[in-house]
């Protein structure tokens, strides 16, 4: 079953919630700060997070941006449109206000566990015989794993996410901007030349072509 983990001070709302989630057969895990939430993720990871924003030392808003690849479900008080908006462009899945409706929270968890659910069955990414795991961050060319830097690996992840698309200079540098924050346009030339060496070392194909002056795309060629 599903593992959630719950982000909030409150005993009461957290004993509350701890006791519905356990009846519906989830497994569950409390942190009752942000410091004590960041603790907990570096040693596992849930299926979805409830976090609250008013926490002691490190607030919600400050650990969302924290949070990677699981989808989170703001629960607070604050009702202020701009607030919801912000933190749903910032990262978050969903925002219930409190107090909130247990049936209603219990259905928008259900609705968010479906979703990534079929994320994580999309977790290897394939093309022309390439497989990229997102899980594992390992890459294999027709059955042989090549050895990739962490910069080439985020680059050919948002490649193969787009194939046969040309992507732009300046979006590459945005989208691995969180894992690879060193890498600048001169650079990524450098990134791009040693992908397309190894990806031809195997297959002796140009998978990643040049569109001069835009940026670069996923295809096969000969």
């Amino acid at each position: 079953m599903s593992h959630i983990l719950i982000i909030d001070d409150d005993e009461h709302i957290s004993g509350m919630l701890l006791e519905a989630l356990t009846a519906e057969g989830y497994t569950i895990s409390a942190a009752y700060s942000g410091t004590e939430a960041l603790m907990l993720l570096s040693k596992e990871k849930p299926d979805l997070i409830l976090l609250d924003l008013m926490l002691p030392g490190l607030s919600g808003e400050k650990l969302l941006p924290q949070i990677k690849d699981i989808p989170v479900i703001i629960v607070s008080a604050k009702a202020d449109v701009t607030d919801k908006v912000e933190l749903l462009l910032g990262g978050a899945a969903d925002y219930i206000t409190k107090p909130f409706d247990m049936q209603e929270l219990l259905a928008r968890i259900a609705v968010q566990l479906r979703k990534n659910s079929g994320n994580r069955d999309r977790a290897a990414l394939s093309f022309c015989g390439i497989t990229l795991n997102t899980d594992t961050h390992t890459v294999d060319v027709n059955g042989t794993e090549i050895k990739l830097t962490r910069t080439e690996y985020a680059i050919l992840k948002l490649l193969m996410q787009n194939p046969e698309q040309v992507v732009a200079k300046l979006t590459i540098l945005e989208r691995i901007s969180d894992d690879t924050p060193d890498c600048t346009e001169d650079s990524l030339k450098i990134h791009i030349h040693n992908l397309r060496r190894k990806l031809k070392a195997v297959t002796g194909k140009e998978y990643i072509s040049a569109v001069w002056g835009i940026g670069f795309m996923l295809t096969e060629k000969s």
